[in-house]
């Protein structure tokens, strides 16, 4: 089961939310290094510039597959996602219209790790992580932002354990306006909390 659950902010980090989203999913083990998931999304689009008023929800099934790679000394890991997003329609400042807008999302992810460590991933010790991800817009109601945005993440994870860690460090959100000709550049900094918990049966011998 894939599970992940995000609240955004603005500028003023506790009191001026930007998205939050409940992502679940359910996955399938090709191997222990090549995994498909597929699910579904809530998101919710809190008052923003052009509904100052009322919150924008948006429906988004995805499918996914994801690959590890174990190195020496380091791991990577990517993903290539697809989204559908289904978001409703916005009458004025204050009222959502009838029915939704849609548009395909495609999604690449590469996390290259470094363990800091001489016993690599242990628990209680520190990873170097490097991470970006790219998003690309496509339909017939996408017009002018093909390019939706590109995530840059340059951090540390610490292993609380054989399963878990928490990754903190600095993002960088590029952004292309839904003009296409305006773009905007975030510096913002983020922290995820992993729980891997692997229920398939173990063979006894």
């Amino acid at each position: 089961m894939w599970a992940d659950l995000h609240l955004r902010t603005k500028e003023d980090f506790f009191s001026n939310l930007s998205v939050s989203i409940v992502r679940l999913g359910l996955t399938y083990y090709l191997n222990d290094a090549t995994k498909l998931s597929a699910g579904y999304a809530y998101v919710n689009f809190f008052p923003g510039d052009n509904h100052s008023k009322i919150s924008q929800p948006e429906h988004r099934p995805w499918q996914q597959i994801q690959w590890h790679t174990k190195y020496t000394k380091t791991r990577t890991m990517q993903w290539l996602r697809l989204e559908e997003r289904y978001r409703r329609k916005i009458l004025n400042d204050s009222t959502l219209g009838d029915g939704y807008s849609f548009n395909w999302k495609l999604r690449y992810n590469f996390l290259f790790q470094v363990p800091l460590s001489k016993t690599g991933p242990e628990p209680k010790t520190w990873s170097f992580i490097l991470n970006n991800e790219i998003h690309i817009n496509f339909g017939k109601q996408i017009v002018n932002n093909y390019f939706d945005q590109n995530r840059f993440f340059l951090g540390f994870a610490y292993h609380t354990n054989k399963t878990d860690n928490i990754q903190l460090g600095y993002m960088n959100v590029f952004q292309q306006l839904a003009a296409g000709n305006q773009y905007r550049s975030i510096h913002t900094g983020r922290v995820f909390y992993f729980h891997n918990l692997d229920l398939r049966k173990k063979d006894r011998k």
